[in-house]
């Protein structure tokens, strides 16, 4: 009730200096305006956080928005201390992702870090983002009880597609990796979800058939966006502008699978700002402005200082369903 109460107040300040602005110049500054949009960070409360601990991947997705641009990994007593400091925040859901999350030491440190969030924080939930290329049973047998979900990338069941896109490595099979994990997460009691970008390549594919099969307890369907520096412009790693659909385009695709009851689709409008991402420094993740602006540190500053400068909308991420049930224990599934 207090958190709300605060929210309230800051809004009205906000609004009355937007006012005050306006009255005395007859236009308001936009840097400005930006700054005072920033201060209402403040009253956001990080119960669902993005942690994307490395960049490295063995995968080449020619639309990746979060690429290799350094290979630094926190020492993990670091970067348990700052999920620590989330978790006195008011975190909920942690979600581990890259890059390649399984890639570094060979997903020992993820595995770690899932127990610790799991076991010692006790988060209600505890999530993986992977291309799936890197799982081996033998995680699952030592990490898999401390896991509610495993969200693996499959943005195609054709396997030249994904050769196209980038989601494969050499010619092993992506799909057969996919079909391993969806058994492994049945036998360990992982909850299976599913994410898929929707681009030029696969953007007129039917995958009602496969999703109805693999029965995923989500599948997050993306509209391919650009990020400047990351997939798009001078410095990027990657160029995605061949991989742009359009928001009709996008339309189709929801419409040709609305009867998959699972499926969540994301907008570039919702994607943008609804996300609480942080780097591999800990450092939030600001994407309002079509490019990722890193706050300072969590580690340095706390989380109540970046988090006013994460661009995240509360609003938006309550809109597009990012609350929802995501504790494998509360879910009731049939293992």
């Amino acid at each position: 009730m207090l958190l709300v109460f605060v929210k309230m107040f800051l809004q009205l300040c906000i609004n009355n200096l937007q006012c005050i602005f306006l009255s005395s110049t007859g236009k308001v500054n936009p840097a400005t305006i930006k700054e005072v949009k920033n201060i209402s960070q403040a009253a956001a409360t990080p119960s669902s956080v993005n942690y994307h601990f490395t960049r490295q991947c063995n995968y080449k997705c020619g639309f990746c928005f979060h690429t290799a641009k350094t290979s630094f990994v926190l020492p993990i007593e670091e970067a348990k201390r700052g999920l620590q400091l989330l978790k006195e925040s008011g975190l909920e859901k942690i979600n581990f992702s890259g890059g390649e999350p399984f890639i570094h030491d060979r997903g020992d440190f993820l595995g770690k870090l899932v127990q610790y969030c799991k076991h010692d924080l006790q988060l209600p939930s505890v999530s993986i983002v992977s291309n799936g290329s890197m799982i081996r049973e033998k995680w699952f047998q030592t990490y898999g009880e401390y896991l509610d979900i495993l969200a693996i990338s499959c943005d195609s069941f054709d396997e030249d597609t994904n050769q196209t896109i980038g989601r494969a490595q050499g010619r092993k099979s992506h799909l057969d990796n996919l079909c391993k994990v969806r058994e492994w997460c049945r036998k360990y009691k992982v909850a299976f979800k599913i994410n898929s970008v929707i681009n030029t390549f696969n953007v007129d594919e039917d995958m009602r058939e496969n999703i109805t099969k693999l029965n995923p307890v989500r599948w997050k369907v993306f509209q391919c966006l650009l990020i400047d520096g990351e997939n798009a412009g001078e410095n990027s790693l990657r160029e995605a502008e061949r991989f742009l659909i359009s928001d009709q385009q996008f339309q189709d695709f929801l419409d040709r699978h609305s009867s998959i009851n699972c499926l969540v689709p994301e907008s570039n409008q919702k994607m943008r700002d609804s996300y609480l991402i942080l780097d591999e420094y800990m450092r939030f993740l600001d994407c309002r402005e079509g490019r990722k602006d890193p706050s300072k540190s969590i580690l340095d500053v706390g989380v109540e200082e970046a988090i006013q400068f994460s661009g995240f909308d509360e609003k938006m991420f309550l809109k597009r369903g990012g609350k929802y049930v995501w504790s494998k224990a509360d879910m009731r599934l049939e293992w």
